[in-house]
Order: C-alpha cells, then sequence, then structure tokens
C-alpha cells in the first residue's frame, strides 16, 4: 500500500497469516521498535519504508506511515467475513501464561446480582482462576447490560490464536515462579 505525499513516502505490506516477522524503518527508532513489537505480538508480518521530513520533525513521518498502515490493514481484511464480534460489551485481556499468579479484574458492574450470581463474586471467580492456574491476568470489561460484560469478561481470556499460531515456549533459562496454593 504506498502512499506518495510530497513527503513523506511511504509503503506499507501486511500479511496477516504471518509469522509476527517486521522489517521497519521509518527513520525514527523508537517508532520503528512499536511498529516491530505490533507485527510480533500481532503474528502478522510487516514491511514499512517511510522516507519522511524527520529533520522538520517526527509529526508527517508518524502521522502518514500510520494511515498507510491503516489502509494496508483494511485492505488485507477485506470485507471481513468471519471476524468475531462481540458487540454489547467491549472487553481486553492481557493473559501471561507463564506461571505467576496474578489478577487485576476491572469490570464495570452496576448492579449486585445477575440472576442468582452476586456481581462481586465474578472478579473473585477470576483472581482465584488466576491464583490456581499460575496465570497473570489483566482484565477491563465495560458496557450498558452486566450480563453481556461478565460474559465478555470471561469469553476475552481465551480469545488466543490457534495452537499452531502460538510461539515457543521461552527459553529453559527465562525465570518463572513457582505458584503457591494458598497465596
Amino acid at each position: 500500500m504506498p502512499r506518495n505525499a510530497r513527503c513523506p513516502r511511504v509503503s506499507v505490506e501486511i500479511e496477516l497469516d504471518g509469522a509476527g516477522t517486521a522489517r521497519v524503518d521509518t527513520g525514527i527508532g523508537f517508532f520503528d521498535h512499536l511498529l516491530t513489537s505490533l507485527a510480533h505480538h500481532a503474528l502478522f508480518d510487516l514491511t514499512i519504508s517511510t522516507e519522511g521530513d524527520v529533520e522538520v520533525d517526527d509529526h508527517h513521518t508518524v502521522e502518514d506511515t500510520a494511515l498507510c498502515q491503516g489502509e494496508a490493514l483494511s485492505a488485507a481484511l477485506g470485507d471481513r467475513t468471519g471476524i468475531h464480534r462481540f458487540g454489547e460489551a467491549i472487553a481486553q485481556a492481557a493473559v501471561d501464561i507463564g506461571g505467576r499468579p496474578y489478577c487485576v479484574a476491572a469490570l464495570d458492574l452496576t448492579t449486585p446480582h445477575i440472576g442468582a450470581l452476586t456481581t462481586q463474586n465474578i472478579p473473585h471467580a477470576l483472581e482465584a482462576f488466576a491464583r490456581t492456574a499460575g496465570t497473570t491476568l489483566h482484565l477491563t470489561a465495560a458496557g450498558r447490560n452486566d450480563h453481556h460484560v461478565a460474559e465478555a469478561a470471561f469469553a476475552v481470556r481465551f480469545e488466543e490464536p490457534p495452537p499452531s499460531r502460538r510461539r515457543n515456549p521461552p527459553p529453559a533459562d527465562h525465570p518463572t515462579h513457582p505458584t503457591h496454593p494458598n497465596s
């Protein structure tokens, strides 16, 4: 997806079924790092080349690169058929399965009960799960209906890539911490 403004000139290629590799050169080191990290964690391949006016400042280089990247992603997604949506509530989760039990569950729940379930037990259940599973879970969920907020909070934890797309485990010398059943 080329973008040829007077300055900067940008070229972006995205392969959604990639391996998380990136070749990024915008002339702005930390922006290159952020875009490379995005590709790595999103598991798509990303190639970006930007010739900008960084001698003036970084604004147009960053803006035009992001505009072109958005256009390339939109084109790669096509008509978006088959994309899973959860529209009544929004939830986001960061899950680390590396053996460090910890949970932060920020759920926008406004009623004391959903059916027979006390809503304060929803984050408590998530915390108990994280502790015994040995996972670190950072979770936020919000919406207008507590039923849908709770559903989104439970579903988003497992919105993971299929096993064939998951990364290899960390090297053996990567530090881990044992779980403690009573912690």
